[in-house]
């Protein structure tokens, strides 16, 4: 993906604060040529369409939550270390670990 990653300042520290991933961790993960499995996150689309990445940042795999405001610009919502359900469906998706 490349596009213009931006995000809210004060959201990111909140998010720092509870899951130890900066948004500019996760946009490094959107604009990297690493393996990414994109998911359609049905369950919090009602107002826009949000997806989430899977992917490697600094030596783990995180989930970045993120919605296209317009053509080619990325908001981050947020991200988190990948839980073990999300470990599993990236490396069966990778044929990884």
């Amino acid at each position: 993906m490349k596009a213009t990653v931006v995000w809210d300042e004060a959201k990111d520290l909140l998010n720092q604060a509870k899951h130890g991933i900066s948004f500019k961790q996760a946009a490094q993960l959107l604009l990297s040529d690493e393996i990414q499995l994109e998911i359609f996150d049905a369950d919090h689309s009602d107002n826009e369409e949000r997806l989430m990445t899977l992917g490697p940042a600094n030596g783990k795999l995180i989930l970045v939550v993120w919605a296209e405001r317009e053509e080619d610009v990325i908001r981050i919502i947020s991200a988190r270390k990948a839980s073990r359900r999300e470990l599993f469906l990236y490396y069966k998706f990778t044929d990884g670990p």
